[in-house]
């Protein structure tokens, strides 16, 4: 069987729910946390919101009372899905409203195609070098990941702190994550402690394959809010085609050791762990990944799957309708070049440097509106190489 088997034509952004499940069932709704999130309503006052951030969480609350009165929610309503309930078990009740505000500007501004001053996440890579060569990856692209061709490097320190200062107090989702393996950097340390008190949506994702008990601890006793361990199989010829470099064995232990420590030194942690990988064959299910890895995360997933290996070479589709990604989040590179997606690997549609702009600046720039504009007039296909992906 070929290892990449599924070729699809147009591709929903993020999770199936076939590819998506709980390792506790307990995970999802319950009536305790419900009634927790309209008992917010009584006590808005003590939350110091505006005007505005009350009439964003009053229509969540009042979104349930629609659900469950059978009611259709209107195109600005909104009520948590599930694995957004198992976050919002984990964080303070004083941070209650704070999550429901930044859930609503990161899944209905992009739907409502509204531009704050601000993206609803910011996705930084400590470095674009990676130990592995995924198939489906940008990394397997020769002429993207050769040192030579100069897209390699780690973020300076204080050019991630000058973006992470810019951002505080504004954006809630921060990922450690794009092209590279963020734990690869030199920097990293230095990295996720300046990130500690300052975000509620606070991610990584990781091949796993650094893991050691000084990393470990370091993860756990940060404030990330979900680690995601990228792992695409359960079983070691899978694994080993798929992740080009990857040891099976030494994953396993890696994750067991992850396991052992936070059992023991972290019993009543708040981080969410997920199992993900990106389904590219009919061989990958979440079932079998469940029964393998249930014991070490909180969810397993497989994230829908884009020909990132080949962005700029895939044939010119016929899909016009505009890209969510313009309104979701912003990518930052480790050389500072601010990039409206990770598709463009290569930074063509780039024309920013966050060395030079800040944040907001380059958000709510002309050039990033007239991009944004070109998707929501008909105009994908003169893109390029949004013109080849596949992403809706």
């Amino acid at each position: 069987m070929k290892i990449i088997n599924i070729n699809p034509k147009i591709r929903k952004k993020g999770f199936n729910n076939s590819n998506f499940a709980f390792s506790d069932t307990k995970n999802n709704i319950d009536e305790d946390l419900l009634n927790k999130l309209i008992n917010i309503e009584k006590n808005l006052d003590k939350f110091n919101l505006g005007v505005k951030e009350k009439v964003i969480v009053k229509k969540i609350i009042d979104s349930y009372d629609k659900i469950r009165s059978d009611i259709k929610l209107e195109e600005d309503e909104m009520v948590l899905a599930n694995h957004e309930l198992l976050e919002f078990k984990k964080i303070s009740e004083k941070n209650y409203a704070r999550y429901l505000l930044y859930r609503y500007r990161y899944n209905m501004y992009p739907k409502l195609k509204i531009v704050d001053d601000f993206p609803p996440c910011v996705q930084i890579e400590p470095t674009s070098i990676c130990n592995f060569r995924c198939v489906m990856c940008y990394q397997a692209d020769k002429t993207f990941s050769s040192k030579s061709k100069g897209f390699m490097g780690h973020m300076n320190v204080d050019l991630f702190k000058k973006c992470i200062d810019e951002v505080e107090g504004k954006v809630e989702a921060i990922t450690f994550a794009s092209r590279g393996e963020p734990t690869l950097s030199s920097g990293f340390e230095e990295m996720i402690k300046y990130t500690n008190g300052k975000f509620l949506g606070l991610k990584i994702n990781t091949n796993a394959s650094m893991l050691n008990e000084k990393m470990i601890h370091l993860l756990l006793s940060s404030d990330i809010q979900t680690i995601v361990f990228s792992i695409d199989s359960k079983d070691k010829e899978s694994y080993e085609k798929i992740r080009i470099n990857g040891n099976f064995e030494k994953t396993i232990k890696n994750l067991e050791m992850f396991n052992n420590i936070r059992n023991k030194h972290y019993k009543r942690n708040d981080k969410i762990v997920r199992i993900s990988g990106v389904k590219i064959n009919d061989k990958q299910n979440v079932a079998d990944m469940k029964k393998k890895w249930g014991n070490i995360a909180d969810i397993i997933a497989f994230t829908n799957y884009t020909p990132w290996e080949s962005s700029y070479d895939n044939e010119i589709n016929d899909i016009n309708s505009a890209c969510s990604e313009l309104w979701t989040r912003m990518f930052i590179w480790w050389d500072g070049k601010a990039n409206p997606c990770d598709y463009d690997y290569k930074s063509y549609l780039s024309k920013w440097n966050v060395k030079d702009k800040e944040i907001s600046e380059i958000w709510n720039s002309d050039e990033y509106n007239k991009l944004r504009n070109k998707h929501l007039n008909d105009q994908r296909k003169m893109v390029e190489p949004c013109n080849r992906c596949i992403s809706a």
